[in-house]
């Protein structure tokens, strides 16, 4: 039965649907004439967060469709795909921005994703509604946690991404060295939650 947690958190699918939005939105800013450090930080972005997605849905998401009759069929190519996402987010990692064939290989890295999003939200995600409702919100619960334990080691790269794509916006850039201090204070604090923790049980 799902938890009150699970039920007023967004659904797995929901939260699924949501990452391709913002991966899709921050290409749509994406532009080849825009200064070096701009494009190296939007592209940045792009690849933490298909990073973080991918991880995401292959630890939790996959595993539960996984385990319906026919789940592996209507997963289809995800695995492999993200596979290939990630050989060219390696690829793009190593190189610059000013490199001749870096926007090329860009492009080809989200007509993959554009692939891979399009089988999801027209096959995948309305399947997992239809086959798995009760278990979305828990599911979207499972995920939440996980993308908090995935992003915050990485709070501080995501925010040099971020203030390298606002190109000199120093509102963007306050906001984001803001929220990457927040995240800071949040990792240490559950440290220190977790040392209590610890030490109360060597008490007993």
């Amino acid at each position: 039965m799902p938890t009150l947690s699970s039920r007023l958190l967004p659904s797995v699918t929901n939260m699924i649907r949501l990452d391709h939005t913002h991966v899709l939105s921050t290409f749509h800013q994406y532009k080849a004439a825009a200064p070096a450090r701009v494009r190296k930080g939007l592209a940045s972005t792009i690849f933490t967060a298909l990073e973080i997605h991918a991880q995401l849905e292959e630890e939790i998401f996959y595993p539960a469709m996984g385990d319906i009759e026919g789940g592996d069929a209507i997963l289809g190519d995800s695995v492999s795909e993200h596979a290939e996402m990630r050989r060219l987010i390696d690829l793009l990692r190593r190189m610059e921005p000013e490199a001749i064939d870096y926007d090329a290989t860009l492009m080809s890295l989200m007509r993959n994703v554009l692939h891979h999003v399009a089988d999801e939200e027209t096959q995948v995600l309305p399947q997992a509604e239809r086959l798995i409702p009760d278990q979305l919100g828990e599911l979207g619960l499972r995920m939440t946690k996980r993308r908090m334990e995935l992003v915050a080691p990485r709070s501080g790269e995501i925010a040099l991404n971020m203030a390298r794509a606002a190109s000199g916006n120093k509102v963007a850039i306050t906001l984001v060295v803001v929220a990457a201090a927040a995240g800071c204070v949040l990792m240490g604090s559950r440290r220190r939650t977790r040392a209590f923790s610890a030490r109360r049980l060597l008490r007993r």
